[in-house]
């Protein structure tokens, strides 16, 4: 392409974008379409010969990109949104341009310095030692992983391992440890006890039990914010126990680990630093594009002693002591330069707009708390820890059986979902159906969240009144 029409075909996406973000406000929260008409629009062998660029962009625009859950719409509070700040944005669009591979510091030494930097703020924020590091990755799914590959190999490889997790831990905690050869048999579920917080005593049991019967424990996975509700497992104790037991820890806080950087959070997950690793994710509540996700292990000896592989091919990136090659701390060669839209972003913003971003999602979901407690048509389902709150119809007055609540609950959620400007979605809370909204979006206010449980209580009324 000539450069007058790369300038041409860029400022076009750039005014695509920047209207997409300023319209998200008036625009519904989640639109989509069945596979027959989207596969009917582009099915079909590749094309010969091609066609101008700006009807590709425009078609892109149009018919694909609209289809999608709108992740950083204010009034988004399905699963775990992400509202990425534009300097992020940017970031991911120069490191393609530049064509980075974040791989070894011979391939990328100023990605390469970033992401240490990047992950010294992230120990900081944790409080490990000197001797933490970690490494930017996909998300909680691959960090998990590296974690629990990381954990056996500290434990020498054991024929016989097993893992322990919550029955609210997230599903990448058990697939990963799936993938690093724990048998599903002993891939270990600790219930949970009422607040949804790992049982202690159930655990202690389970692995007593275990080593009487010659399994090995290899790792225990606590969770700092669960998927469901955002319940903060023990993790004081649960670190003390592991270290008795000579276990790794590992803390999901894919959702909930950013929340560190306001005292509010440090407070709530005390004793994450005890840990052996920890996951976060930075598209969530650290407002970064897809995807940046992190582990960051206590030891940073750890995880080269479990990744770093010599190779014929490569034996030219080894550049001294003193330069390290991400690529020997995690699964990816190829790798994303991740690290620039965090160092872009902080620098543009500064921590102090970071902490009060992070703040607003603690502050609306307690608000948001308030407001359930204090109606006469909802129903608070579970304590709000961080940014998550569990809630249904129940009103008063009715006396409804667990069925009828169930039916009303899910027709509100699907008429939410198809005809209102706010999505939000649900949870099972041991066994009972629960509405849900994740707060963590930088721009939501308190108007987007009374606006939708306004409307909760609507949809429940008018769902309660049918026979």
């Amino acid at each position: 392409m000539t450069p007058q029409a790369m300038r041409r075909l860029a400022a076009r996406a750039v005014e695509v974008l920047v209207d997409r973000i300023g319209g998200l406000d008036s625009a519904n929260a989640w639109d989509g379409e069945f596979r027959e008409v989207l596969a009917e629009q582009f099915g079909g062998p590749p094309p010969e010969d091609g066609r101008p660029a700006e009807e590709v962009l425009e078609q892109a625009v149009r018919d694909v990109l609209p289809y999608a859950a709108r992740l950083d719409h204010p009034r988004f509070f399905g699963f775990v949104p992400s509202s990425p700040t534009w300097p992020g944005i940017v970031a991911d669009f120069l490191a393609a341009g530049f064509n980075i591979n974040s791989c070894t510091w011979l391939v990328s030494s100023g990605t390469s310095q970033l992401e240490l930097v990047v992950v010294d703020w992230m120990r900081g924020w944790i409080g490990y030692p000197e001797s933490a590091g970690g490494l930017l990755t996909s998300g909680g799914s691959a960090a998990s992983v590296e974690a629990l590959v990381a954990a056996r190999d500290a434990a020498g490889h054991p024929s016989q391992p097993t893992v322990y997790m919550s029955d609210q831990s997230h599903s990448a905690l058990k697939r990963a440890a799936w993938i690093t050869g724990v048998r599903r048999e002993h891939t270990r579920i600790v219930p949970s006890d009422d607040d949804f917080r790992m049982d202690m005593a159930e655990l202690r049991h389970q692995v007593a039990e275990d080593r009487a019967h010659g399994l090995e424990p290899v790792a225990i996975c606590a969770n700092a914010g669960t998927p469901s509700t955002g319940a903060i497992d023990p993790l004081s104790e649960m670190a003390d126990y592991c270290r008795a037991e000579g276990v790794w820890l590992h803390v999901d806080a894919a959702y909930g680990g950013f929340a560190l950087v306001t005292d509010h959070g440090r407070e709530r997950l005390g004793g994450i630093d005890k840990a052996d690793s920890v996951g976060m994710d930075a598209h969530k509540w650290f407002f970064q594009p897809y995807e940046a996700g992190a582990l960051m292990v206590r030891n940073a000896r750890h995880l080269e002693g479990a990744f770093a592989i010599g190779h014929d091919v490569l034996q030219d990136t080894v550049w001294g002591a003193n330069h390290p090659n991400f690529a020997d701390r995690g699964i990816q060669l190829s790798r994303m330069a991740r690290a620039l839209k965090i160092w872009m972003s902080v620098q543009t913003f500064g921590m102090a707009r970071f902490r009060e971003a992070v703040q607003n999602g603690l502050d609306l979901a307690h608000r948001a708390a308030e407001y359930i407690e204090s109606s006469a048509m909802l129903q608070l389902m579970a304590p709000v820890a961080l940014g998550i709150v569990c809630f249904r119809v129940n009103a008063v007055d009715r006396g409804c059986d667990e069925a009828t609540l169930e039916r009303v609950n899910r027709e509100v959620l699907a008429r939410a979902f198809w005809d209102e400007l706010a999505f939000f979605s649900s949870t099972s809370l041991k066994g009972v159906f629960s509405l849900r909204l994740c707060i963590v979006n930088h721009t939501t206010t308190w108007e987007d969240v009374s606006m939708t449980l306004d409307r909760v209580v609507q949809l429940g009324e008018d769902a309660l009144a049918e026979p």
